[in-house]
């Protein structure tokens, strides 16, 4: 099949670009890209692919997971070597763990500081 497009960024809409960037930062690694980065928008410099942005939305409202109320629409998957030892980094550097873990020992749910889900998946 011929591709139409390349996926270049995912962005999440929170109430603070800057401070969502630095918490994804961390989790991945990626610097900030401050070339392409200003209050409302900030995104990070990939190692290769498509790349994570973060753009201030006024009132934001977190999504909720498994409700419905404020649905997720999409969640990011980051794959890790262990799960402890990435739980343990997740929440160090500032993630929640989710009340709701369908499938623990193999994948598990957390809320990033602006309340979107994600999940630690085993590589």
């Amino acid at each position: 099949m011929t591709a139409i497009a390349r996926l270049s960024w995912t962005a999440l809409d929170c109430p603070d670009a800057r401070a969502l960037a630095g918490f994804y930062a961390a989790l991945t690694g990626w610097p900030i890209d401050e070339d392409a980065s200003d209050d409302t928008w900030v995104q990070l410099r990939a190692d290769g692919g498509a790349t994570l942005c973060f753009q201030a939305v006024a009132d934001y409202s977190p999504p909720t997971w498994p409700g419905q109320q404020h649905p997720q629409q999409a969640h990011c998957d980051f794959a890790v070597a262990d799960l402890d030892a990435g739980e343990e980094a997740v929440l160090a550097a500032g993630a929640r763990k989710h009340d709701v873990q369908p499938k623990p020992e193999s994948w598990r749910v957390f809320l990033d500081p602006a309340g979107h889900p994600f999940c630690l998946i085993t590589s």
